[in-house]
């Protein structure tokens, strides 16, 4: 049971051999991987161990924290407002969330947002785990706060917070908490198996993430009022919540949504398909087409990265991520090493989870080797 199963298509089975082996020589423990292209689902692989303490096997329908992956999917859920007319990009944040115009950050635009660069990329005081679970709270504080450099100078990652801030938008426009918007207007009419904030339904599934080994950053020896810090480690999150009731049913859009690869790659195919999936209009191509207005090319303020970050996701950026080509193609990456990937000009999207975590944030050794494999494996 715990071996490599589910669908190949012949001109992917390099990828399929590639995570067969990575298994049988515990590089993952447990794993699922799925691509799309020209709306087909050419792979779609799961297996090995969900959970190492009980021995329970990765199934098809295990799901697993997503991390940041969660960030392209509250994106999407953006998106479609902005497809609406509902919400405008160059309008300040506070046109829909007044309290937001506080300490200074009346000039705070939306695009400020979703391209990382608004200044507000985490909590200036500290915070608690606790704190941080109480969403309605937690995003209060963001609104009173002071921006940490100029609005649109350049990107800070936007870790933690992105989803509180992208969050409050939608609910102040919509009326509905982002994980309902998520689960009612993507999720049920894709039929994706995301769930953000959910019940207690699903925990059984839930796979535990296998903590990475040491960074060698030392984040005690840090300068405790640094981007870094405060939008990175404010608070600590260890992998051992992500299987916690109270963190399941937190709506941390930022990255918190439990999924597999099959349902993050069925979401992200909207980008990477003109906006339709399954007979769904969701989005319109002029719309996507938005996400790759450059918003910050340079080195992140709390990554020490250079990235390019478009509208709620990063754009090919070499340095980081050598696997993503150039083109009309979008990505973003989770803590651990999960990542996904929109292709455009080759109708593509590749996406990959897995419980055992790579301890870098932004290029992930394994992610990206099987990237470059599937990239092969599609231009032949």
């Amino acid at each position: 049971m715990t071996g490599l199963h589910g669908h190949c298509d012949p001109a992917f089975a390099p990828l399929r051999d590639e995570l067969d082996t990575a298994l049988g020589s515990d590089a993952e423990t447990g794993v699922s991987l799925s691509v799309i292209v020209d709306d087909t689902v050419v792979v779609d692989l799961w297996g090995g161990v969900a959970d190492p303490d009980s021995g329970r096997a990765w199934t098809e329908d295990t799901l697993v924290n997503t991390y940041s992956l969660t960030k392209t999917i509250t994106a999407t859920a953006a998106l479609m407002l902005v497809d609406r007319g509902l919400l405008d990009l160059e309008a300040p944040v506070a046109r829909y969330w007044p309290e937001f115009a506080a300490a200074g950050k009346e000039f705070v635009l939306v695009r400020h947002v979703l391209g990382h660069t608004s200044g507000v990329a985490g909590w200036q005081d500290r915070m608690t785990i606790d704190e941080l679970l109480d969403v309605p709270a937690a995003t209060a504080r963001l609104a009173t706060q002071a921006p940490w450099w100029p609005p649109g100078d350049g990107s800070g990652y936007h870790a933690i917070c992105f989803g509180n801030l992208i969050g409050e938008l939608i609910r102040r426009i919509d009326g509905r908490t982002l994980g309902a918007f998520i689960a009612e207007e993507l999720a049920a009419p894709l039929g994706a198996d995301f769930h953000l904030g959910s019940g207690p339904e699903i925990d059984e599934r839930v796979a535990p993430m296998i903590p990475p080994p040491p960074s060698g950053v030392d984040y005690a020896a840090l300068e405790p009022d640094s981007a870094l810090v405060k939008a990175l480690a404010n608070p600590v999150i260890p992998p051992t919540l992500c299987t916690e009731r109270r963190y399941l049913a937190a709506e941390l859009g930022g990255m918190n949504g439990q999924s597999n690869a099959r349902g993050i790659a069925r979401l992200g195919r909207l980008i990477s398909h003109g906006g339709t999936a399954d007979g769904h209009r969701v989005l319109s191509p002029a719309t996507i087409e938005k996400i790759f207005d450059v918003q910050a090319d340079g080195v992140d303020r709390v990554l020490g990265a250079p990235l390019r970050f478009g509208l709620g996701f990063a754009l090919p950026s070499p340095q980081a991520m050598p696997a993503v080509p150039g083109g009309r193609v979008c990505w973003w990456t989770g803590f651990g090493g999960s990542l996904v990937v929109n292709d455009l000009d080759r109708r593509m999207t590749f996406a990959y989870v897995m419980n055992r975590m790579d301890a870098r944030l932004v290029g992930a050794p394994r992610s990206a080797g099987y990237l470059a494999t599937a990239y092969r494996c599609v231009n032949r």
